[in-house]
């Protein structure tokens, strides 16, 4: 079986933001999961061996300032480091496009009472 997007983003709903009391994914931080067959890893290629994963994360923050900028980014490492199938994980900051509140999800908004 082969790891997925949904199943990194499943992951990082483990992930809470130290200020807001949310996940990262339903308070819109992630902006992309790329999930990839890493060719470079130990085993890689033998018969037998499970294929091991490169996991790229992109993420914003609430604000260019964000004091809980390295503590988001540790995080999401420590948590998908959980993961066997795993062999690499790059987590980059972006601001393009800026982060809003409207990036909650329904589900955010209900558990932040801000529907």
């Amino acid at each position: 079986m082969s790891l997925t997007e949904s199943d990194i983003l499943t992951a990082l709903r483990d992930c809470n933001d130290p200020e807001i009391p949310l996940n990262i994914v339903d308070l819109g931080l992630v902006y992309r999961v790329s999930v990839a067959e890493d060719p470079e890893a130990p085993g890689a290629g033998i018969p037998g061996v499970p294929p091991r994963h490169r996991v790229e994360v992109d993420i914003s923050l609430t604000s260019p300032n964000c004091p809980a900028h390295e503590t988001i980014t540790e995080r999401i490492r420590n948590r998908l480091a959980g993961i066997p199938d795993l062999s690499d994980v790059v987590v980059q900051v972006v601001w393009e496009p800026a982060w809003s509140p409207e990036r909650i999800s329904a589900e955010g908004r209900h558990k932040l009472g801000i529907e």
